[in-house]
C-alpha cells in the first residue's frame, strides 16, 4: 500500500534534519578542515600541564574568566569571513585595555629573509627567547609587557589566519589572567614602538626579540 503524499513529505523533512545534524557533528569532528578548530587555553603558571583548564587567577583581567571556553581557530581571513575593522586590536603605544574579540595572524614575505607574522593592523609580531614553547610560558610581564604588549584575545574569541597552519596556533593564560596567542607554542607579542604598518623596530633587540614565523620559528636577517 502506497503511503500518502503527506507522510512521504514528512519522511523527507525528517531525513533532511538528520543529514544536517550529521553534517554539524562531522564539522565538529573535522576540526582542522574548513570548519576550523577549537583550542584549550594553557596555564602559563603551570609548567607541568599547559592544556588543562586552569583555576581562576586572583584579580582576573577584563575579558577573562574562571573557566576555559577555548578559542576558535579559523582557516581563513577575517575579511573572507565577512568581518571588517580590527576586532578591537590596538596599535602602537595604545594600551590594550580589553582583549580583542578576534585576532588575525597573517604571514608576509618582505622585508625579512623568511616569512614572518603581522596582525590585522599590519603590526609585526615577535617572540621572546626567554619564553618557552614546551610548555608555553611567557616570561614578559609588568614593565616588559608594557614595552612588548602580548597578543591577547577574549576567551571564546576567534583567530583568523592567512598563510598559517591552524595546527600551529594555540594559547596560554598569562600570570595576570589574560589569554595570549601562541604560535608553535611560543607566546607572541607586538612592539609598542612599532607605530606604522610594517615597522620592525623591535627586531633583534637585546638579541632576544625576533619576528615570529608561521610555525613559531624566530626570523633573523
Amino acid at each position: 500500500m502506497t503511503a500518502p503524499a503527506s507522510s512521504r513529505a514528512s519522511v523527507r523533512r525528517h531525513a533532511g534534519r538528520v543529514l544536517l545534524s550529521s553534517a554539524l557533528v562531522l564539522c565538529g569532528v573535522a576540526g582542522l578542515s574548513a570548519c576550523g578548530k577549537t583550542v584549550e587555553i594553557g596555564n602559563s603558571s603551570d609548567k607541568t600541564a599547559t592544556s588543562s583548564a586552569p583555576a581562576a587567577p586572583t584579580g582576573t583581567a577584563p575579558g577573562t574568566g574562571a573557566g576555559n571556553s577555548g578559542l576558535e581557530v579559523v582557516d581563513s581571513t577575517a575579511k573572507d569571513s565577512g568581518l571588517d575593522g580590527d576586532g578591537g586590536t590596538v596599535a602602537g603605544t595604545a594600551v590594550q585595555e580589553n582583549p580583542p574579540q578576534w585576532v588575525q595572524l597573517a604571514a608576509v614575505a618582505a622585508p625579512l629573509s623568511s616569512p614572518h607574522l603581522i596582525n590585522i593592523n599590519q603590526a609585526t609580531l615577535y617572540r621572546f627567547d626567554k619564553d618557552t614553547a614546551e610548555p608555553s610560558l611567557s616570561n614578559c610581564n609588568d614593565a616588559c609587557a608594557v614595552k612588548w604588549p602580548p597578543v591577547t584575545i577574549q576567551e571564546g574569541g576567534k583567530v583568523y589566519l592567512a598563510g598559517v597552519d591552524p595546527k600551529n596556533v594555540g594559547s596560554v593564560r598569562r600570570a595576570d589572567g589574560q589569554v595570549q596567542i601562541t604560535v608553535g607554542g611560543w607566546p607572541v607579542y607586538r612592539f609598542a614602538q612599532d607605530t606604522k604598518p610594517g615597522d620592525l623596530k623591535g627586531q633583534g633587540i637585546d638579541n632576544t626579540w625576533f619576528a615570529v614565523g608561521p610555525t613559531g620559528e624566530k626570523v633573523t636577517q
